[in-house]
């Protein structure tokens, strides 16, 4: 149980998770009352409910309940919490003939997600005004001494990888994604793995020089032409000087236009658009 809600503590300030509560049971039902499972966007984090096909239904539910932000009760508020009853035979196809009631509960799963690939001076800057803001941050780096200069706050999550690009994978679709690693070897090997991801935003920071350097290396990598166009690079908009903290106005300023765009996209689904954007 010490190690249950050490993952929940670990996962609410920055990770969409749903928690899963057995509540009732009837009959023969491979679970017990006052189970419980954390679950992500990439399956069960920790916790069981029993396991088998009862316990994989619960997850997809879970994810499906992650992935329609947008649902909403018969009331029309956002369907944070639901109260599911399942029969075994009828809804799970199993042959216990009991059934079970589930409290469904969907944690942290409003916030505009941003991911930042390097913890450097601009990093710090950026994170320092983003943590002022509505949203979900994670900065990715293989220095820890430079993840610990990060400023204290729970919407931010650290990350030491040594290989930074292989957490590329775990980004949902709905990500804005700035990459600002301490060399261009690096931010190539985020930015290939990110460049047909079809992010709403990626930025790389640098000069336009950099940025035709790494088309370049796109190309020879043997990327398509139409997506080694589709990242920013110079990143943010074009005011002020070079100054960490101005850099860091400049990008927040062009990810709040980019994300507002969004509002206006018919090309960006509902449910996708309202786990970024929440207009006043």
């Amino acid at each position: 149980m010490i190690d249950y809600y050490s993952n929940l503590i670990e996962l609410i300030p920055s990770t969409p998770c749903v928690q899963v509560l057995v509540i009732e049971k009837q009959g023969s039902v491979p679970t017990e009352v006052g189970a419980k499972m954390l679950v992500t966007h990439q399956g069960i984090a920790c916790g069981t409910i029993g396991g088998g096909r009862l316990e994989k239904r619960a997850i997809e539910h879970c994810i499906t309940l992650l992935e329609n932000s947008s649902e909403k009760n018969n009331n029309g508020s956002p369907k944070y919490h639901e109260l599911i009853h399942w029969s075994l035979g009828k809804d799970i196809g199993m042959t216990c003939g009991g059934t079970v009631t589930f409290f469904f509960e969907v944690m942290n799963n409003n916030l505009w997600p941003i991911v930042l690939f390097g913890a450097g001076h601009v990093s710090n800057a950026v994170i320092k005004i983003l943590t002022t803001l509505n949203c979900q941050i994670t900065c990715v780096d293989f220095r820890q001494e430079w993840l610990d200069k990060l400023p204290s706050s729970e919407k931010l999550l650290k990350i030491r990888l040594d290989d930074m690009s292989d957490y590329v994978e775990k980004l949902s679709k709905n990500t804005f994604v700035l990459i600002m690693t301490p060399g261009h070897k690096t931010d190539l090997d985020v930015l290939s793995k990110c460049i047909d991801k079809n992010f709403p935003f990626l930025g790389v920071i640098g000069s336009r020089a950099k940025a035709a350097f790494l088309r370049k290396e796109l190309k020879k990598l043997g990327i398509q032409e139409d997506l080694i166009q589709k990242f920013y690079c110079p990143m943010g908009l074009p005011l002020g000087t070079n100054e960490p903290q101005e850099v860091a106005i400049s990008v927040i300023s062009q990810l709040l236009q980019e994300r507002d765009k969004l509002c206006h996209s018919k090309h960006w689904k509902e449910k996708e658009l309202q786990s970024i954007y929440q207009p006043t």
